[in-house]
């Protein structure tokens, strides 16, 4: 897939961003580097996250070994 990329000079060198891809940005010496840079920016953007939620509910949402969420549990009754 191809994604549009834009450049920004900056005091540093050149900031890029890809405005198809909110929050995707990276930086260079120089607008080869940029480019270099954004296209393995791109790629991560794509990655699975290596770890959960670090929210404090997480937990609460997890399933126990048989399967019901942990927050669930104390509401069901097993008849």
């Amino acid at each position: 897939m191809r994604y549009k990329v834009v450049l920004h000079p900056s005091q540093e060198g050149f900031a890029v961003s890809c405005p198809g891809l909110p929050g995707c940005w990276s930086q260079g010496a120089t607008e080869q580097e940029a480019v270099e840079n954004i296209q393995d920016a791109i790629r991560e953007y794509w990655l699975p996250s290596p770890s959960p939620p670090a929210h404090p509910w997480y937990e609460r949402l997890k399933p126990r070994s048989d399967g019901v969420p942990k927050f669930l549990a104390s509401r069901i009754s097993v008849l």
